[in-house]
């Protein structure tokens, strides 16, 4: 399996895993995509918290302190919340995919850490990882 491959595959594990525990955005703290990972976390606990608000009527104080209630939460809750905790982990997954060889600016990156490449170089200065096969174009 190719390593851009495996590594949107275990990011995919990491962001199901974490989204059966509630935390959106686990796939993408094992890609260090931390912007992202922070904004689906965000985002998922805000939606949370609007829908929960939003069917406050149904949903009463003890039922959200206890860990056997949540189970019984309105569908109008939990069906949105699953779908946007799935769109984490496949976010997860295509970001994974992602080619890195390069950065925003446009100079190299190291396919193995992410670090910027040196071009006189033929190691990664960050993770020491020999680039012999690696050819820049100019």
């Amino acid at each position: 399996m190719p390593d851009a491959r495996r590594r949107a595959v275990v990011a995919a594990l990491v962001g199901v895993v974490g989204a059966s525990l509630g935390i959106a955005g686990a796939g993408h703290v094992y890609l260090r995509e931390w912007r992202r990972a922070i904004a689906w976390f965000t985002f998922v606990l805000g939606a949370v918290l609007v829908l929960i608000s939003r069917s406050a009527a149904q949903i009463s104080v003890e039922a959200l302190t206890t860990v056997e209630s949540l189970s019984s939460l309105p569908n109008e809750v939990t069906i949105p919340i699953v779908g946007l905790l799935f769109l984490s982990a496949l976010d997860a997954y295509r970001v994974g995919m992602r080619s890195r060889r390069y950065n925003a600016n446009g100079n190299p990156t190291c396919p193995v850490c992410g670090g910027e490449l040196d071009q006189q170089l033929e190691f990664c200065p960050w993770c020491a990882t020999e680039l012999e096969w690696f050819t820049v174009e100019e």
